[in-house]
């Protein structure tokens, strides 16, 4: 079984910046698709960003464009998402998912492997 595990999410003041992290078992990072969503209390999941095998291949929801980065490091078997400039409206649980598949995609469907999610709390 994919194992993958968050960390890095905490309590941030608006305006400011986090960074998670998601390690992957084994060598699933070099062979999946990976992607960031989030949920906030009351609201369905929504997509966050995502990267294809080698990084090339990058998708972000509208909402996070021009403040959040995701990157991979498949040596590390880890994929962040650098998140800046954040909002109040950011707040929520973060998850990583892992498919192994070649297309990047936002649709949570395609997505076989989560993690556990890690908090994000931003104040005013």
């Amino acid at each position: 079984q994919v194992q993958l595990v968050e960390s890095g999410g905490g309590l941030v003041q608006a305006g400011g910046s986090l960074r998670l992290s998601c390690e992957a078992s084994g060598r699933t990072l070099s062979t999946s698709v990976m992607g960031w969503f989030r949920q906030a209390p009351g609201k369905e999941r929504e997509f966050v960003a995502a990267n294809s095998r080698a990084g090339g291949s990058i998708r972000y929801a509208d909402s996070v464009k021009g403040r959040f980065t995701i990157s991979r490091d498949n040596a590390k078997n880890t994929v962040y998402l650098q998140m800046n400039s954040l909002k109040p409206e950011d707040t929520a649980v973060y998850y990583c998912a892992a498919d192994r598949s070649v297309v990047v995609t936002s649709k949570s469907t395609q997505y076989e492997y989560w993690g556990q999610g890690t908090q994000v709390s931003v104040s005013s």
